[in-house]
């Protein structure tokens, strides 16, 4: 499905109404370059699913953590070059945790996702603020 949104405000809606559809278990990999809304859908799903705290893009930590009806785990794979770069962000273990994975910059780790991710490929539309998702694996 394909879903276009006009401004940040419309990006975290089309989060939230995401987030409506997860129950926990979720990889959700993100695809998509530099500003092109990846943090801010990110900052809808985790509204959508009871975070209360700020959401922000965990490029240094690699992963941020938030308590929501599900834990939610936010993945910056920006800098993850290899195999051993991967294993030491812990992603294998948080897997099996039962929360939703959330993965920016998805591209670096094409190989690793498991079967059944939810693809959410995100591109500059018309205007400056306008983004075009085209999302994989998941209906709303």
């Amino acid at each position: 499905m394909t879903y276009t949104t006009h401004s940040p405000q419309e990006t975290e809606a089309l989060g939230e109404a995401i987030a409506q559809k997860l129950s926990g278990g979720e990889v959700i990999a993100l695809f998509g370059g530099m500003g092109m809304g990846k943090t801010a859908l990110t900052r809808g799903l985790a509204r959508g699913l009871g975070v209360e705290d700020g959401v922000s893009s965990p490029t240094f930590a690699l992963v941020h953590e938030y308590s929501g009806r599900v834990p939610i785990y936010h993945f910056d794979m920006f800098r993850v070059d290899g195999w051993d770069d991967l294993y030491s962000t812990g992603f294998f273990d948080y897997l099996e945790s039962g929360g939703v994975l959330v993965i920016e910059w998805s591209e670096n780790i094409e190989n690793a996702l498991p079967e059944g991710v939810v693809r959410i490929a995100i591109e500059k539309g018309g205007g400056d603020d306008t983004r075009v998702f085209q999302i994989e694996g998941l209906t709303l």
